[in-house]
């Protein structure tokens, strides 16, 4: 009856199945039990109990599932317990899993499987490509079913996870699980539990040494224990590898595995039994893994021996960063050998391991003994990598030994931690005491870690750990100097500048005499004689004079007017906000001697260059806060006429300098004419550098009061240091912390150290940038005498000839090698005049003096990643003056570019003369490091870059008098636009980057100027502004915009032709790049066009190719009324603008378009010239427009603004179909645009007129056959084309227009009336402007407007035309007067 029972179950599951009422993701087979039944837990799983006597159900509940559909697709998981398979239901569970498409577990418990069998599941494995993890438990597969495991696995990509429960695969099955590892890259977790540990070394050799992000977990259990352990552990989540338990060589095979492995960072064996064999092994990985970071070998009983092995490996490690030796067996040797890669024997040598941070060693086995201290003692003394030391439960040390060991760490700035753990000699007050004393002096140390030792047993610790805490104490986090009071500064330097002979020595010296205290009572009426010698010898660089008046410090710059010394006068500028003031310098003579005077010409261009010198840096110097104050001064007054002519024409020459830089520089407005020999004649230029530089310092923005002590102090530190002119900066240092308290270290923390350091710094470099020391950080000194440096080191350096000195061909092309220059300064600066190169090596070795040049740069490296690189020095660069330039290997399909970049305000703005040597040492270091990719060559003269890159040969040429512009001409075998973007990637950002303010206009040179290699003074009028060229091609329709050509203007020499008049296609002129902007900015204006005309939403394809017809009648009085299917004509843009690649092809595509867009366009404003004919009979003209008058200049009037001055009403002749201005008209002046004109123009003026704007923006004045609809006001917007105000108001317009087409057609509709409002309020307002203006009748329009009013005889409408049409079209109207 039971069993009759258990069969209705399992027939209830039966059918269940075959009618497929069951929705199953989970099925348990549970065989061999007492009964049979299924019972259901949840609504997708089932549990299934077959009983010895129902096992034949097993075999068809199989053929079942495989052939049902519905656990086709749900079945996901299946658990097989205690089945005994045979060859039948092997093959029953095969259909299954091969019908199955989701099935994604497998497990098999306590399973008995035979060989046949096995060989079965291995074939299914093989085949399933749906099974993601399969688990064996407990099923007696022995190492047999493991191997054919393996190979199924081999084949296998799918299966992820694999696990092997309590099945003894034994060695020889986990080989073979491990070569299957070899071979298959998806499996993600493997998992094994065996009764050997054995397995465990094949496994996670094979893992390690084919680099796979396997999860392993190997356990081993003995089958006399029922305890079980873990052998092996890897997780590629945190690449970390643990071993508990291993053979001796197990783990040498472990260790070989590791050697190339790129998974494992941390590796763990602590506990496990090492010997050195092992360590001979590891000694190997250390020097060739370069991943792995942490090593923990703790209690692995290593000795001397391993130690070493050890150690022999760190000697060519560059990766590892922790190390733990603790408790382990090896003594004093070992520890002296562990730390020999640590340590640093002499001043000369270099650390051998410079990435291991962490090491810890001891134990209570470990004896480190007197060899291991002193091993311990040289490395904290010597190391300057390792921030934590560890040592463990030492038993050998004496109190005595740690004294050593903290004495050792005051000299230590590396070591941030310390742990000496159970260590019996850390104990007694003299511990403690050396303990504090270090914490005192070393601040660097972070952590000390006396746990259980006796000092920490005794309740001594505290003192140390609350020392700890007061250093890591950090101050708020506040700006450096944001604390520091400020005051006005006391310091005001004077630039002297002038051309060479102006006489600045002499009357620097004279304002010296007025400045000095001194000065005897009859100087002021004596002349200063000057030596004749003194003459003859041109200044040495820029001379420094310094005078003290009252409580202010005076510094008299006198600026080398020689031009080699012009290179390094911006490196000289004052930086932002520094107290300073110009003296510009000029004699009225052209040399001394000579009594020629100079012409009024000489005289403007002498002033001119030192004052666009001056406006030039200021905007590199970003100086905001006060315009730069300039005085001018003429010499050798005494040797001219205040009455003759040649005085007045000078005069007259520097009022018009003066008048062209006002507003850049604030000028004293008296002109100060001196004899710069007589004190007297200098008294009143004196008095006024004493009286500006007061007004000056009140002006300029305060310093820091700490700078003006630091003055002081930095005056009575040269005074005990028999004026030494230059300082280190560990000397400043030193000065900081004896005498300035606010600049003194005073926590031992790291953090506040180095904002103390910081903060040095940046009063250093305040110092510098108001003049009172010469300070850069990469260079470790402070320069404290200005007239030592800049006269003697700087006035040296730039007159250094190199050349001269040294005639190998080394320093060819202006490079020269460090070591040459090294030599070449030591002989040249000790040659000189007696004394100095004493003076100058007694402070500055060459090495400063290589690195000072490099900052000024005065010189640059060739690579800048290489301190040794040769050095390129642009004095030594010459100009070629007799070989005629030509281009090389020129051919027929060569292309020529040239690029005219000119500063924007090349009149009062200038490339100051750094610019151009810091310009051929950055492209050449971006040369080179393009050389190994396309083969670039780059060579230099004296203001010429030569490149040939891939193809193109470039020309980078400085040009001007005064230095305004650069020429970049090229001869490229690539195209245009290719050559172009080499020009805009390569070239132009390092010109702008160091244009620091300036702002430079490109132009397009001729190509037949770049050609022939034209000189420069004859192609100055051979270019033309790119962005005109653009605006150029965006005035004609798109028909003209391909074959639009540009006319050159033909250029003589005294008669002679240069170069002849010409053309060239724009589309030869500007690249790809450049012709597509210009159609985008055209597809713009269609698409602003189209929105004013308010396009409506909906599609009507139907109409773009259906023929127009007669709309008049159907004409909406709107914006919108007529533009029906210019929907399409925007989309046709859109997939041009996206799709079309060549320009002519996009040139074509948009001829069409725009083409049918200018018809709708023409069609409405002739519409609304024309609507309402019965307003008044047209007793005044309807097309008006406003013009606003402006430096002799007239702007067209877009928009109305209450409060509007100088505007003049005019009106078109409004002829049909030729509507236009009218030449000469009067029009009528409006005074001012009042609140009642606004309301009533405004609409029409945002309406019609920006119709009309657009009109003209793309041509449509000019489209053939069409331009006679649209007036021309090309005259009156000519400027305003490229105005962004045109395009805001057009946004703002089109905006209005889409906001209206999305609020639906009634929205449109409803503006038709609206526009019948505007135009009537708008010619109301005519009518009534001007009969106030007595223009009432149809004789004062004429008068005024030059027009008539007739009537046409066709259909009897009113217009008003101009004379013109009266006459040649006087058989279509009639005149209608009023």
């Amino acid at each position: 009856m039971a069993s009759n029972q258990n069969l209705r179950d399992l027939q209830w599951l039966l059918q269940s199945i075959q009618t497929q009422t069951l929705n199953l993701k989970s099925i348990s087979f549970h065989l061999s039990q007492p009964t049979s039944c299924c019972h259901q837990q949840t609504q997708d799983s089932i549990h299934i109990n077959i009983s010895n006597e129902t096992h034949f159900q097993f075999s068809n509940i199989l053929t079942l599932l495989s052939s049902c559909s519905t656990t086709r697709f749900s079945l996901q998981n299946l658990e097989f317990y205690q089945v005994e398979w045979d060859l039948e239901e092997v093959k029953n569970l095969e259909l299954l899993l091969a019908n199955s498409l989701n099935v994604k577990r497998v497990e098999f418990k306590k399973n008995k499987i035979n060989f046949e069998c096995m060989d079965g599941l291995a074939k299914i494995l093989k085949k399933n490509k749906v099974v993601k993890e399969i688990m064996l438990c407990e099923s007696r597969i022995g190492s047999y079913g493991a191997s054919l495991i393996a190979s199924a696995l081999k084949i296998n990509t799918c299966l992820e996870e694999l696990q092997i429960w309590e099945d003894s695969i034994g060695s020889k099955g986990a080989e073979e699980i491990s070569k299957m590892i070899e071979a298959n890259s998806t499996l993600k977790l493997l998992i094994i539990f065996d009764s050997s540990s054995i397995t465990a070394t094949p496994l996670i050799s094979a893992v390690l040494a084919r680099n796979r992000s396997i999860e392993l977990h190997v356990w081993s259990g003995e089958h006399d224990q029922n305890t079980s352990s873990k052998v092996v552990e890897f997780a590629p989540e945190s690449s970390t590898l643990r071993i508990y338990r291993l053979t001796v060589s197990g783990a040498c095979r472990v260790a070989c595995a590791l050697g190339w492995n790129t998974t494992v960072r941390s590796l763990d064996l602590t506990g496990v039994k090492l010997k050195s064999q092992w360590a001979k092994e590891f000694r190997w990985v250390l020097e060739q893994n370069r991943n792995l970071k942490e090593v923990n070998l703790s209690k692995t009983w290593l000795q001397n021996k391993g130690v070493v092995y050890v150690a022999a490996g760190l000697f060519k490690n560059q990766s590892l960063e922790i190390l733990n030796l603790d408790d382990n067996r090896f003594n004093g040797v070992g520890v002296e050998h562990l730390l020999c890669p640590l340590t640093r024997f002499s001043t000369l040598q270099i650390q051998a391991n410079v990435t291991l941070k962490s090491i810890t060693f001891g134990g209570k086995s470990s004896k480190i003994g007197r060899d291991g201290l002193i091993a311990v003692l040289h490395m904290l003394s010597t190391n300057q990598t390792v921030t934590r030391l560890g040592i463990y439960e030492d038993q050998s040390l004496r109190p005595q030994d740690f004294i050593r060991v903290f004495k050792s760490l005051e000299r230590n700035a590396s070591l941030k931690c310390l742990s000496l753990q159970g260590c019996k000699g850390v104990d007694g007050d003299l511990v403690l005491k050396a303990i504090m004393e270090t914490l005192q002096v070393n601040p660097w140390i972070e952590e000390i870690d006396i746990s259980r030792t006796p000092l920490q047993v005794s309740g001594k610790a505290e003192e140390i750990y609350l020392k700890l805490g007061q250093n890591a104490k950090s101050e708020p986090e506040v700006d450096l100097l944001k604390d520091m009071p400020m005051t006005v500064p006391k310091s005001c330097r004077i630039f002297i500048c002038g051309q060479e002979f102006a006489g600045k020595i002499t009357l620097c010296n004279s304002i010296s005499q007025n400045l000095s205290s001194s000065k005897l009572p009859y100087i002021e009426q004596v002349k200063t004689l000057v030596n004749p010698v003194e003459q003859a010898i041109k200044t040495t660089g820029m001379k420094v004079k310094t005078f003290k008046d009252e409580d202010t410090k005076l510094s008299i710059w006198n600026l080398g007017g020689h031009h080699e010394f012009f290179s390094v006068h911006d490196l000289m500028f004052p930086g932002h906000g520094s107290a300073s003031f110009f003296v510009i310098v000029s004699s009225l003579f052209r040399k001394p001697n000579n009594k020629e005077p100079k012409s009024p010409v000489e005289l403007e261009e002498d002033l001119q260059y030192w004052l666009r010198f001056i406006v030039s840096n200021s905007k590199r110097a970003d100086q905001q806060c006060m315009l730069p104050n300039v005085t001018t001064v003429l010499t050798h007054h005494d040797k001219v006429d205040p009455t003759s002519l040649d005085y007045q024409n000078t005069v007259n020459a520097v009022q018009r300098v003066r008048d062209k830089f006002q507003g850049y520089v604030d000028f004293y407005p008296t002109v100060f004419t001196v004899d710069s020999r007589s004190s007297a004649s200098v008294s009143k230029l004196t008095h006024h550098i004493r009286k500006t530089s007061k007004t000056v310092l009140e002006r300029v923005p305060r310093v820091y009061e700490l700078c003006n002590d630091l003055i002081t102090i930095l005056s009575d530190w040269r005074s005990e240091n028999h004026e030494k002119p230059a300082m280190r900066w560990r000397e400043f240092s030193d000065l900081c912390q004896i005498r300035v308290p606010s600049l003194r270290v005073q926590s031992r923390n790291n953090h506040i150290v180095k904002k103390v350091e910081m903060r040095r710094k940046a009063v250093a470099t305040c110092l510098h940038s108001i003049g009172e020391v010469i300070y850069f950080e990469e260079l470790g000194f402070l320069i404290l005498d200005f007239q030592w440096f800049c006269g003697e080191v700087i006035g040296q350096l730039v007159k250094l000839n190199v050349r001269k000195v040294n005639s190998n061909e080394d320093v060819n092309g202006g490079f020269v090698s460090r070591q040459e220059l090294e030599k070449i300064l030591r002989g040249s600066l000790q040659s000189q005049i007696p004394g100095m190169g004493s003076k100058i090596f007694g402070n500055l070795d060459a090495g400063d003096l290589v690195n000072m040049m490099l900052k000024l740069e005065l010189c640059y490296r060739q690579d800048p990643s290489d301190p040794e690189s040769l050095l390129l020095i642009p004095s030594l660069l010459e100009e070629n003056r007799t070989r005629i330039p030509r281009w090389q290997l020129v051919t027929s399909d060569c292309v020529f570019a040239g690029r005219h970049l000119e500063c924007h305000d090349s009149s009062h703005m200038f490339l100051t003369p750094g610019f151009f040597p810091k310009l051929q040492v950055q492209l050449h270091n971006k040369i080179i490091g393009l050389k190994s990719q396309h083969g670039a060559t780059y060579s230099l003269e004296k203001h010429l870059i030569l490149i040939n890159i891939n193809g193109v040969h470039i020309r980078v040429e400085l040009g001007g008098q005064l230095g305004y512009y650069i020429d970049v001409l090229a001869c490229s075998t690539k195209n245009l636009t290719e050559t172009v973007k080499l020009f805009r990637e390569l070239l132009y950002p390092a010109i702008q980057n160091l244009c620091h303010g300036l702002t430079l206009t490109e132009n397009v040179i001729r190509p037949e100027c770049v050609k022939n290699l034209t000189p420069p003074r004859y192609r100055k009028t051979q270019c033309v502004p790119l962005p005109q060229l653009k605006q150029a091609l965006l005035s004609v329709p798109a028909d003209s915009m391909y074959d639009y050509q540009h006319t050159w203007s033909p250029v003589s020499d005294s008669g002679r032709p240069v170069l002849r008049a010409g053309f060239d296609l724009a589309r030869d002129l500007l690249s790809d790049d450049d012709f597509r902007e210009v159609l985008r900015r055209r597809y713009h204006d269609l698409y602003n066009l189209a929105v004013e005309l308010q396009v409506p939403t909906e599609n009507n394809s139907d109409g773009v190719n259906r023929p127009q017809e007669d709309e008049t009648g159907k004409v909406d009085p709107s914006f919108a009324g007529i533009a029906k299917g210019v929907e399409e004509v925007i989309q046709r843009l859109k997939i041009i603008e996206m799709e079309i690649r060549d320009l002519k092809q996009e040139i074509q595509g948009l001829r069409y378009y725009e083409h049918r867009l200018l018809t709708e366009l023409h069609r409405k404003v002739n519409y609304l010239a024309n609507y309402n004919v019965q307003i008044e009979e047209r007793k005044v003209p309807n097309m008006f427009y406003f013009v606003k008058t402006e430096n002799y200049s007239r702007r067209l009037v877009t928009n109305m603004i209450p409060g509007m001055t100088a505007l003049r009403l005019h009106i078109l002749c409004e002829f049909k179909g030729e509507m236009h201005v009218v030449e000469d008209q009067l029009g009528c002046e409006m005074m001012q645009i009042d609140n009642r004109a606004v309301k009533s123009l405004a609409p029409y003026m945002k309406g019609f007129m920006k119709l009309l704007t657009f009109a003209l923006k793309i041509g449509a004045h000019i489209a053939a056959g069409m331009g006679e609809m649209i007036p021309d006001l090309s005259r009156e917007v000519a400027h305003l084309a490229g105005n962004p105000l045109i395009y805001r108001a057009a946004g703002v317009a089109a905006a209005g227009a889409v906001g209206a087409v999305a609020a639906g057609g009634s929205g449109i509709r409803g503006r038709s009336t609206d526009i019948q409002q505007d135009m009537k309020a708008a010619q109301q307002w005519v009518v009534d402007f001007l009969r106030e203006r007595g223009c009432s009748n149809g004789k004062d329009i004429a008068e005024k407007f030059g027009l008539w009013r007739v009537r046409y005889r066709d259909d009897g409408q009113v217009a008003w035309v101009c004379r013109r049409h009266m006459y040649t079209r006087s058989n279509e109207i009639f005149e209608v007067p009023m």
